[in-house]
């Protein structure tokens, strides 16, 4: 097994130097590629000073999938794993990686986050949806086989956020395995400023919209299944409206930024399966664009 680890980031350069420290030690002999966005921090300064990064890919682009798709471009193993810039792999990570690409085309695993009491961890999640069993991921702890990659063309790049979800469906579609193995576990670090990130719910649904319409087109079942996300959402929300947690004025106009949004991604999503009538309903993938790279730093 050749082994390509391509790491994308965006202004995270401490949180990086973890995550390249943790490949360092337990994957020394993988290949190893950054794909740096448009950062301000000094990342291309501390990535290029590294000998354990083989190749360092800047871009222009912000959002993760054109990201993700110029370190495909660029690596050159069989195996080609994405890890996050903020997760670091642990001892068992490798081997995992080994024993589940034997068998399968896909093999992910756990984040343990990092808590003051304890440590907690993702578990897998499967759905089965018009027909399909779909195996989520998380898109900072995967690797794929090279020929799954190229057959679906990488990553959707009209999403900013469900990249990895859309890639679960279309794995699915095209009947490519997706192995959970417990060993191939990351790490977290949980965030101590106190804040909560708030959920921007018009591209959430806005990607989910377009996902499922895009792969399913209009089944009354996979629609169903975004009417009642958003139905518990806009539950959820209310509550804390009530609660005295939110205000009537932003439920509304969350409320607003959701249908419109469902609408445009359901649009948008139906144009989408028009471009690309074949199973891996990719039409912004990999292979249509050429111009991601805007510097490559190669030391193979």
């Amino acid at each position: 097994m050749q082994l390509s680890v391509v790491v994308p980031t965006l202004d995270g350069r401490e949180r990086l130097e973890r995550c390249l420290d943790g490949l360092a030690e337990h994957v020394p002999e993988a290949e190893v590629v950054v794909v740096n966005g448009p950062s301000t921090d000094g990342t291309t300064g501390m990535v290029r000073e590294r000998e354990d990064v083989d190749v360092l890919v800047e871009i222009a682009d912000r959002t993760v999938n054109p990201a993700r798709n110029a370190g495909i471009d660029h690596a050159s193993g069989d195996v080609i794993a994405l890890v996050d810039h903020g997760l670091v792999v642990t001892h068992t990570w490798l081997d995992a990686v080994r024993e589940g690409i034997q068998g399968s085309d896909v093999v992910t695993g756990p984040v343990h986050e990092q808590l003051r009491a304890g440590v907690t961890a993702e578990a897998v999640e499967s759905q089965r949806i018009a027909g399909r069993d779909v195996t989520h991921f998380n898109g900072g702890n995967v690797a794929f086989r090279r020929a799954a990659l190229d057959t679906l063309d990488g990553f959707d790049e009209y999403l900013d956020i469900g990249g990895a979800r859309d890639c679960a469906h279309r794995l699915a579609a095209l009947d490519f395995s997706v192995e959970w193995h417990p060993g191939m576990a990351v790490t977290r670090e949980i965030e101590t400023d106190g804040g909560v990130r708030e959920t921007d719910w018009g591209w959430k649904y806005r990607s989910f919209a377009y996902r499922i319409v895009k792969n399913y087109g209009l089944s009354p079942r996979a629609l169903g299944r975004l009417g009642i996300g958003a139905v518990r959402d806009g539950a959820s929300s209310l509550r804390e409206v009530l609660g005295g947690e939110d205000t009537p004025s932003h439920w509304v106009g969350n409320g607003r930024a959701v249908l419109t949004n469902v609408l445009r991604g359901a649009k948008d999503g139906l144009w989408a399966r028009t471009l690309d009538r074949t199973p891996r309903r990719n039409p912004r993938g990999r292979s249509t664009r050429s111009d991601r790279a805007v510097a490559v730093y190669d030391c193979r």
